[in-house]
């Protein structure tokens, strides 16, 4: 779900770094505002879905539109308002999601979903899909209704009852708004064409949002619910916040609110946030998440679909990946494409991508990705303008900072090689036989996520030098020797610890990590590729947590027997990403990841009611002989 978006809003213009751009992006704000003005008018009406339920939506139509001069429709359907509203009220930016569609014309409509600030009816966390839709819209007060068919609906009413219109609607969105881009795919009304679901969120206790691999995302949850999770008795124009939060130090503040109860306190959310209190309710992969599981009903799809995402999105880059691999799987000969690039949450739409921290791209990527891939897309099927011949997988490599495209992703050609954590520290490509490395893991001295003082999430921990990490005791790391030829890595990792832990749960985070020798040049001569980072740094490349008592399973979690070694595996999301000779690989291992993650007892019980005495320190022992090798298995092009 996209704090990016929310924050940013529609009328709102992407960020920009130093004075001079930000110069720059309010002299084009005012030039598109001008421009809004004197091509476009706009519509503020409710659209009545088959149950009577209407849903308030805004139009901004080009001024020449007529049947001599016909447009496509361009969506966004979304639960951050589709504001700002007023007729005299009309977006600043655009009005199209990017300022090249907008200088392109189309008939853009925002949608407040269902039960979301003006839209009438009842909202749902990642509404569940219906199993079978009506083929036309049946009205009825109790009619049964998804997602897919309120867009089914409101498509059905945009053709007819906006003149100047070619028949034709593609619809995008990025975050939340991304998986109603998706949801519309099932059943989709045969107008929808084109489809771009951007960063969506998918299945929220496997990847996204709100767990990864059953493990709670503390940091991004507690701050996202407490605007989000406002109770709503009649529509609303504006939300307030729960409750006021003001954080200088979120590690030491999560670390003072103590056990995940403590939320529920009269000062925070005080049981008024229901989908707060839903995920922490169903703390294994029941009905209730495999509802808004939005993959599997990705069947029988039409039209034709983009899915983006960024390699450095720290909310929904499993969504992207996983949008893409379900509608591949399920719908042979789909005209289906994936792009990723090295990107935040949202990055692709703000006007200028080329650093990000202390890495720098040497190019425009932001740029690069709506003119050459998102315009051209939504022009071609909605316009029949130009063509689109993009690969199937468009993918940064993220050590070469260079576009790359293949037939498929992951690519054929990669193909699996184990590098297993040996004894002195060592990652090789045997299994030794040096005993187990053990460390103690300790809930009131958790690991942080990422270095330095923070008031809210980082979203450069995803990148971030690991040294601050290596020099903890309680974080194991294994390192290749310098490597001999570049190395390209590109598609999933898989992990496979071997491990045990004198309690019976524990969790599991484990980072790939590109190690840059001492040497290395820092700023290279002009016209060569930028640096992208210090000599010696130990650059974060991938890296997730596993809760490990649901290692068998994460629909029946299973203790762990204390010291007894245990098999824990499961797979870290894909990058593409080429280790330089002379670079070193490094993987590192540890037990707690905070605050981003909330903090395991290492007990196997019901986490959410916990009390501060439950949670105990544990030895945690990582196992390297064969039979019982831990590894990182990396997909590898062209050796």
């Amino acid at each position: 779900m996209s704090r990016f978006l929310f924050l940013l809003g529609l009328a709102g213009l992407a960020l920009a770094a130093g004075p001079a751009a930000a110069q720059t992006t309010a002299a084009t704000r005012a030039q598109d505002s001008v421009f809004v003005r004197q091509n476009y008018r706009k519509v503020e009406q409710l659209i009545p879905m088959r149950d009577g339920t209407r849903l308030a939506t805004i139009l901004y139509v080009p001024l020449d539109a007529s049947p001599a001069r016909p447009y496509p429709f361009l969506m966004e359907r979304t639960p951050y308002s589709a504001g700002p509203r007023g007729a005299a009220n009309y977006a600043t930016r655009g009005p199209g999601p990017s300022r090249e569609l907008s200088q392109e014309k189309y008939i853009f409509v925002y949608q407040d979903v269902r039960g979301r600030y003006l839209s009438e009816g009842q909202f749902e966390e990642m509404t569940p899909a219906l199993a079978s839709h009506p083929a036309k819209t049946a009205k009825a007060k109790n009619a049964p209704h998804d997602e897919s068919t309120d867009t089914y609906d409101t498509i059905e009413w945009l053709l007819k009852n906006v003149a100047g219109n070619n028949g034709r609607v593609g619809i995008m969105g990025i975050s939340y708004p991304g998986f109603y881009a998706s949801a519309s795919l099932p059943y989709a009304h045969p107008a929808l064409k084109a489809v771009s679901p951007q960063a969506p969120v998918t299945d929220e206790f496997i990847g996204d949002d709100a767990r990864h691999n059953g493990a709670f995302f503390l940091l991004d949850n507690f701050d996202f619910t407490n605007y989000f999770d406002v109770p709503r008795p009649k529509p609303l124009a504006e939300y307030a916040e729960l409750f006021p939060l003001k954080i200088s130090d979120a590690y030491q503040f999560f670390l003072d609110l103590g056990p995940l109860k403590n939320a529920n306190q009269p000062k925070y959310f005080n049981q008024r946030a229901r989908i707060w209190n839903e995920y922490l309710a169903h703390d294994t992969y029941d009905a209730y998440w495999q509802a808004r599981n939005i993959r599997s009903h990705l069947t029988g799809v039409k039209p034709a679909v983009l899915v983006v995402g960024g390699w450095y999105d720290a909310e929904d880059l499993f969504g992207a990946l996983h949008t893409y691999q379900a509608i591949e799987k399920q719908n042979p000969g789909a005209t289906n494409r994936l792009v990723m690039g090295p990107w935040t949450h949202g990055a692709w739409s703000r006007p200028d991508w080329s650093k990000f921290g202390p890495l720098n791209f040497g190019q425009n990527t932001a740029a690069y990705y709506r003119q050459q891939l998102e315009t051209p897309f939504f022009n071609y099927y909605l316009k029949d303008k130009g063509n689109f011949n993009a690969a199937e997988a468009t993918v940064f490599d993220t050590g070469t900072n260079e576009w790359k495209t293949y037939p498929a992703w992951p690519p054929k050609a990669s193909q699996p090689r184990p590098f297993y954590l040996g004894g002195a520290g060592q990652l090789t490509t045997a299994p030794t036989t040096a005993p187990a490395d053990e460390y103690i893991s300790d809930p009131a001295h958790p690991v942080p996520y990422a270095e330095g003082i923070l008031s809210s999430r980082n979203s450069e921990y995803m990148i971030q030098d690991q040294r601050f990490a290596a020099q903890r005791p309680d974080v194991l790391s294994f390192k290749t020797e310098p490597l001999a030829q570049d190395l390209t890595v590109a598609g999933p990792l898989g992990v496979d610890l071997w491990v045990s832990t004198s309690g019976t749960d524990a969790d599991f985070i484990v980072k790939l990590i590109d190690v840059l020798p001492d040497d290395a040049v820092a700023d290279p001569a002009p016209g060569a590729t930028p640096s992208t980072t210090l000599p010696g740094t130990q650059r974060l490349v991938r890296a997730d947590v596993f809760r490990g008592r649901y290692r068998t399973g994460f629909e029946k979690p299973e203790a762990f027997q204390p010291n007894v070694p245990t098999e824990v595996k499961y797979e870290l999301n894909d990058v593409l990403h080429t280790f330089k000779k002379g670079h070193r690989l490094l993987v590192q291992v540890q037990s707690t990841w905070f605050p981003l993650v909330d903090r395991n007892p290492q007990q196997f019980i019901n986490i959410s009611t916990a009390e501060a005495s439950d949670f105990k320190k544990a030895t945690i022992r990582v196992y390297h002989e064969a039979g019982h090798a831990s590894s990182l298995t990396l997909p590898v092009l062209g050796q």
